[in-house]
């Protein structure tokens, strides 16, 4: 019931902070690919609603909320749609950002993808464990024994995303992990992601998520 209230509540602020600005803007902007309004509505939405979750600037610091500073602005409104249609439907989707992302119209999608994929993104701390240089090997190179592919290929060198494909780099590990777990286990559906997973041990998903984090 607390996190229902608590949900309830920042849809409440999240229409009283969107609304006004989309409802104000002259026809031709709402058009285009994203008004002035809709960029102060944003970042308005941004460090009020979804900071709560994400942390400032979209540089959350609980592993539950990934991180969205730097992430790919085409990841990103591509997600958010998804929240908004109820296409993706992993649990924590459900529980969090069903409800959050219902308001949202494609204008404010592209405006919240444009303000987070222009925050400073986190960086992690290297780190030489033999985890770490296990993962890294397997982002890289991939495991050709078992036909599955760098995760480079789509992702980019270090991660950085690569259009519709996110940004990895200094994400949460646990985060990382849940997602290949949720992937894998077909309660999120991606369709190329889990041919790229669903022959990984969870001990090899672990130590790419730690690589990813230390980037």
């Amino acid at each position: 019931m607390k996190r229902t209230a608590v949900n309830l509540l920042s849809l409440c602020l999240l229409a009283c902070l969107l609304r006004p600005a989309l409802a104000d803007a002259p026809d031709a902007d709402k058009k285009a690919d994203i008004s002035d309004l809709d960029k102060k509505g944003a970042a308005k939405m941004a460090t009020e609603v979804c900071a709560s979750c994400h942390g400032p600037f979209g540089r959350s610091t609980m592993p539950t909320f990934p991180r969205l500073a730097g992430q790919t602005p085409d990841y990103l409104a591509t997600q958010l749609k998804a929240f908004r249609d109820q296409t993706r439907g992993d649990p924590d989707a459900v529980a969090y950002m069903w409800g959050m992302a219902s308001q949202l119209d494609d204008n404010s999608i592209g405006a919240l993808a444009d303000f987070f994929s222009k925050q400073r993104p986190v960086t992690g701390s290297q780190s030489n464990s033999a985890a770490i240089a296990a993962g890294k090997q397997i982002y890289e190179k991939g495991i050709p024994a078992q036909q599955i592919p760098a995760c480079e290929t789509c992702h980019g060198k270090g991660a950085v995303g690569m259009g519709p494909f996110p940004r990895l780099a200094g994400q949460h590990a646990p985060y990382l992990f849940k997602q290949m777990l949720v992937i894998q286990n077909v309660l999120r559906t991606a369709p190329v992601m889990h041919g790229v997973v669903k022959d990984l041990t969870r001990e090899q998903m672990q130590s790419v998520a730690g690589y990813l984090e230390s980037l």
